[in-house]
């Protein structure tokens, strides 16, 4: 147990938002921007990461001279696996559960939007055509779900209640896996890709997963398959997808992450007709900063009890143990 009280410091990306300051009833707190972060960390014990999209915490972790535990507000810690983290013993957690059904309802929307044209229906609405089109069922349609965590399990579980067949890519193949049935090695992407009508990227970013879908990728699914990206912007090479969405060797793209984001108003990605562009907003739902702060104050309370933490990450390989 913890005798004294903990000094946590926030990073946050220039305006905290108000539920933050409820971390100030349960310890001493810090509040710091990218620039402010290396004065506020020595002597500090806990480090909320809530600004999950800056690299300032690498720059500033040698002046961290009591951090015991850093927690993101985020499923992704792939910026906090640098190495000086990686070989401390600093516990790492990150924010498990809070996003995993949002993000599926997410993607099983725009599933729905591409089998039924409502983008298309919505352009012609803007100008007034009256435009009769088929439309495709989802019902028997197969989806390949790449990252088998929790939130690829969540969308398992949305894609198949609406009747699609769903299998997996992860590190280790197997059958008879309770979400996905057949999951198969990420080794094997090359040869599975093929079979998807959708492709949904949901895992994590690592140096084998950088770039994972390139233009060979790309060049081997199905003709009309479209491409859901809920994972990180790096997954993609976006350029090989913009050549492959031009030469209709893919039917169309869901993107909620970017390589760069904002992204850039000059991305060919905005004027596509068969691609949907958003700001990395497929988890945020109404009340999510709220649960983001219980989540971490119920681990703060574990912390100072010396009970064991919820969602902790091995720090080699990324994910939550």
């Amino acid at each position: 147990m913890i005798h004294r009280t903990p000094t946590v410091v926030v990073l946050h990306g220039g305006t905290p938002p108000p539920a933050l300051s409820r971390i100030e009833t349960a310890a001493r707190t810090r509040f710091a921007d990218e620039s402010e972060l290396a004065r506020a960390l020595p002597g500090a014990d806990v480090l909320f990461v809530w600004d999950f999209r800056s690299d300032a915490v690498a720059d500033a972790f040698p002046t961290a001279d009591a951090l015991r535990w850093v927690h993101a507000a985020s499923a992704g810690v792939d910026r906090l696996l640098f190495p000086d983290l990686l070989a401390s013993e600093v516990v790492l957690t990150n924010s498990r559960g809070i996003f995993d059904r949002a993000i599926a309802e997410y993607v099983l929307g725009t599933v729905l939007t591409f089998a039924k044209g409502l983008h298309t229906t919505l352009r012609l609405q803007d100008r007034k055509q009256w435009r009769h089109r088929e439309t495709e069922r989802i019902d028997g349609a197969t989806a390949l779900v790449v990252g088998t965590g929790p939130i690829g399990r969540a969308i398992a579980a949305q894609l198949t209640a609406v009747g699609m067949h769903v299998t997996a890519t992860g590190r280790v193949a197997r059958t008879g896996d309770p979400d996905f049935g057949d999951v198969h090695a990420s080794t094997d992407l090359p040869e599975v890709i093929g079979t998807a009508d959708y492709v949904v990227l949901a895992a994590p970013l690592t140096d084998q997963t950088k770039g994972l879908i390139d233009a060979t990728a790309l060049a081997r699914c199905k003709p009309g398959a479209r491409l859901i990206n809920i994972g990180r912007g790096e997954l993609v090479v976006e350029e090989d997808l913009v050549a492959a969405l031009r030469a209709d060797n893919l039917a169309g793209a869901a993107l909620d992450v970017f390589q760069t984001e904002p992204l850039p108003t000059s991305s060919p990605l905005w004027e596509m007709p068969d691609v949907l562009v958003s700001p990395h907003m497929s988890g945020d739902f109404v009340g999510w900063i709220d649960a983001l702060v219980d989540l971490f104050l119920d681990n703060l309370r574990q912390y100072t009890d010396g009970a064991p933490l919820r969602n902790v990450v091995n720090k080699q390989r990324g994910y939550v143990s």
